[in-house]
């Protein structure tokens, strides 16, 4: 289910971003609180920095937007392939390869970066 990095534009890049960060807030830890035990949403998008990454992406500024999908190309690969997939499965994208034959979606691609 891994696409190449070549296929997001900033436009996916920034769709996937979004939906990374709610994969990693979804992870929760139990933490002690005045001595009661609490539930906090999981900090590693703030720790990898997507808040950021997601601001570039929506800049007004193409150049901006281009460091944006720069830094979510570099951290891309550095996720756990659970990760990845849960990703890209709730964006909408699959690989056709993979599905069965039955599948309505096999006589399809993906939307994948028009220009290309």
């Amino acid at each position: 289910m891994l696409l190449e990095l070549e296929t997001f534009t900033t436009e996916t890049a920034l769709e996937a971003a979004a939906e990374l960060r709610k994969v990693l807030a979804a992870r929760t830890h139990r933490r002690k609180v005045m001595g009661q035990e609490v539930m906090v949403p999981g900090q590693l998008g703030e720790a990898l920095q997507l808040p950021r990454i997601i601001n570039r992406l929506q800049s007004k500024q193409q150049k901006q937007r281009e460091l944006g999908l720069e830094d979510f190309q570099e951290l891309w690969p550095t996720l756990s392939v659970q990760t990845r997939e849960r990703v890209l499965e709730a964006i909408g994208w699959y690989d056709p390869k993979e599905l069965d034959w039955d599948d309505k979606r096999s006589n399809r691609r993906p939307l994948v970066d028009p220009d290309s």
